[in-house]
């Protein structure tokens, strides 16, 4: 509990999480939740199976938690609720009057937008001159600080001008072009700016009405002169708007910044007290206290299902209401009216309620992205983007929304690329580093050869095949004992027997009680599923005991499946990429690959099922030595059976297992062991004999190995010191 509480995790959760004998966080969750509480954007990457679903849960249930409490603490004070931004004595960035897309740092001083749209904001505070003060001789200064190469404009605006600065008759601003615009009329007028580290002081003489800019401290001049009378009429405001870009504001001194105020100028924020004036604060705002508060994306259902049972598990008691939004079931109208604090979702059902206005986004602070990379993988980057648009950036207690992406792989381009676009200035977590094998992990590959290995030959009628090849007259050179098959056709249709055939002979010959069978694609599974089937009704037994997990199967029915797996009611778990990814499932002894995956990054996906929680696992791979035609659906048509190759406009194509196979292991920078056909494995000169499932043996038990190995290097380590203590004697005694 203390331990949890270090984080700053509250009482009422780390009690709960003491009922679930968490006692210790995991290292992703130590470095994850105090950032999250702290209301950064964070980007995790940690193996599969340390606690990600945790590490954002914890921090996200809290802060919503927290939110019903202020709440109720307004509603018990009989308070109206906070509406409109309350000013401080401070000088920032307004988070009232700003653009939808803008966000703003903690402090309020550093503007940012991924927009590729201007997007603008005014200070909080202006400054007017008084009626009749002729006498006055001040001129206002502030200055913006550019920490990154960027396009923006800097200037003055009244209250109801524009934020896109200088496109009204109320607003000024000096573009970093190098032209100055007012009411759209853009001119030449100075240097251009927006490169790292340029700092554009702007100048405002009260007493002539004169605006000029400074460049680094180089005055490039005046660029307008208002009439001293529109002064005395309106409020003007400092203001800035940037377009997919970032700049920093400084409406003060800063004893962290070198700043280029010349002498004959004052901080704005130091103006005499009968200049100063607040903005508007009767703005339309998004209310702190409006529900869901959070939304968590998941690839899967199964994974959704998951994440959401964490959720009532950490929120038990703290009357946090959750709602999953799966296909097959989940409905937001069955909270009798009342939006849930917290929405799990796939992207379908996302999609649907938020096209329908069923799901009100204007108070979610967290936008979770869980499974990042395999989100992107279905394609799911347009979806993404239209949600986060429709998001509200900013609240009006100051917060910001936070987005959090996580996942066992964020190392690939595309997630890189959705950070920087939707993200403000992201903490990344990486205790993954690249993709490797977890030490607890043995990974083996079967080559299946049809040119040297003829067992196809006895495997006639035994089970189906994807029938890819059921126009492709394969069957007499398959079967036949006089011939051997020879066009690419017959050896892609013998691969497809012989891996079926040597899934089970795998089980058979390493004993498997209990295992996770990755296969391509959904009719892969179901004939799999027969075949093992059928297998235990010719042997009288339930050896070959199996269920599926797909997305054509119902939602009751995947539950139940994956449920009895996991109490052990079946032995094996056969299933697709899509279904199985973060699906978390304790204490796998054993992976069998029938096909590589298309994404090497999947491989770790897969193999990341086994060698969790210090148990020892074995993943094998059944690798094709010729290429294999197999479906690769581009249409919609669930009964289609279009064998051309997709670049002739059907929905096949060739996949070359060892050009895979020889990416994944450029990709982990090592050489796959290799297993013959009787699966007799090596035994590892310090491990031993390993039992796969049981806990890894200690080290201690390979110390005398380990010393034999070592005694030649100390040697060589004590002959060296002695011969450098031996040289510093000789130079200076």
């Amino acid at each position: 509990m203390a331990a949890f509480g270090e984080l700053g995790v509250m009482p009422e959760i780390t009690e709960a999480l003491e009922k679930m004998d968490w006692m210790l966080p995991t290292e992703i969750q130590s470095e994850a939740i105090p950032l999250i509480l702290g209301g950064g954007d964070i980007l995790m990457a940690s193996e599969t199976g340390t606690g990600k679903t945790g590490a954002f849960c914890i921090p996200i249930v809290q802060v919503v938690y927290e939110q019903m409490l202020e709440s109720k603490k307004k509603q018990q004070e009989a308070e109206p609720k906070a509406q409109t931004y309350e000013r401080s004595i401070l000088w920032t960035l307004s988070p009232v009057d700003r653009a939808h897309d803008l966000v703003l740092s903690n402090d309020l001083l550093t503007a940012q937008s991924k927009s590729g749209n201007w997007q603008g904001v005014r200070a909080t505070r202006g400054v007017k001159r008084a009626r009749g003060q002729s006498n006055l001789n001040t001129k206002i200064y502030y200055e913006v600080n550019f920490a990154d190469q960027g396009l923006a404009r800097v200037g003055w605006s009244f209250a109801n001008g524009s934020l896109d600065l200088g496109t009204d008759r109320s607003s000024w601003g000096y573009g970093g072009t190098g032209k100055k615009s007012n009411n759209r009329q853009f001119t030449d007028y100075g240097l251009p700016f927006g490169e790292k580290f340029d700092i554009i002081g702007c100048i405002l003489d009260m007493k002539t009405g004169e605006m000029s800019f400074t460049k680094n401290g180089r005055n490039v001049g005046v660029a307008f002169k208002l009439p001293t009378q529109l002064l005395e009429n309106q409020e003007i405001f400092p203001t800035v708007c940037v377009k997919n870009a970032g700049c920093q504001v400084h409406l003060g001194p800063s004893s962290n910044h070198n700043d280029y105020k010349p002498d004959n100028c004052i901080w704005i924020c130091d103006a005499d007290a009968s200049l100063v004036c607040d903005g508007p604060n009767d703005m339309e705002v998004e209310i702190d206290d409006l529900k869901p508060l959070a939304i968590i994306l998941e690839p899967s259902r199964e994974l959704a299902k998951q994440t959401f049972d964490c959720i009532r598990l950490f929120s038990k008691g703290l009357g946090i209401e959750s709602a999953l939004l799966t296909g097959g079931g989940g409905d937001v109208a069955k909270y009798s009216g009342e939006q849930p604090h917290i929405i799990v979702c796939t992207p379908g059902k996302l999609s649907e309620f938020a096209s329908k206005n069923q799901i009100p986004l204007k108070g979610v602070h967290f936008f979770i992205l869980d499974e990042a990379d395999g989100l992107l993988q279905q394609g799911q980057q347009n979806l993404i983007r239209s949600v986060h648009n429709k998001l509200p950036k900013m609240f009006s207690s100051g917060r910001r929304l936070q987005i959090i992406c996580c996942s066992a792989t964020l190392h690939n381009f595309a997630v890189k690329k959705l950070a920087q676009e939707l993200m403000y200035f992201p903490t990344w977590i990486d205790l993954k580093g690249e993709d490797s094998v977890p030490e607890t992990v043995h990974h083996v590959v079967l080559r299946i050869n049809p040119k040297t290995d003829t067992i196809y030959k006895d495997l006639c009628n035994l089970f189906e095949t994807d029938g890819v090849h059921s126009r492709d007259n394969v069957n007499q050179a398959i079967f036949d004992q006089h011939r051997k098959p020879s066009r690419p056709e017959e050896l892609s249709e013998a691969i497809k027997l012989m891996k079926f055939y040597y899934t089970i002979r795998a089980i058979e010959s390493l004993k498997i009680d209990q295992a996770i069978i990755f296969c391509r694609t959904k009719l892969d599974c179901d004939n799999l599923d027969n075949f093992m089937h059928s297998m235990d009704e010719k042997t009288n037994s339930n050896k070959f005991c199996c269920v599926r997990l797909h997305s054509s199967l119902s939602q009751n029915q995947r539950q139940k499946n994956l449920d009895d797996f996991k109490h052990g009611k079946v032995k094996f778990l056969i299933c697709t990429d899509v279904a199985a990814r973060g699906i978390d499932v304790k204490g796998i002894p054993f992976v069998i690959q029938v096909t590589l995956p298309d994404d090497k990054a999947n491989y770790i996906h897969r193999i990341g099922r086994v060698g969790r929680a210090e148990r020892m696992g074995l993943a094998i791979s059944l690798v094709a030595t010729e290429p294999e035609k197999v479906w690769y659906h581009s249409c919609n048509r669930h009964d289609c059976r279009d064998t051309r190759l997709s670049q002739n406009g059907g929905c096949c194509k060739w996949f070359d297992e060892l050009s895979m196979l020889g990416e994944i292991e450029d990709h982990l920078k090592c050489s796959i062991q290799e297993v013959g056909r009787d699966f007799k494995l090596q035994v590892d000169e310090y491990d031993g004999k390993v039992v796969y499932g049981a806990k890894r043996l200690e080290q201690s038990l390979t110390y005398e190995g380990h010393v034999e190995q070592l005694k030649s290097i100390v040697g060589n380590l004590s002959e060296l010191e002695a011969r450098a203590q031996t040289n510093f004697l000789k130079l200076y005694m």
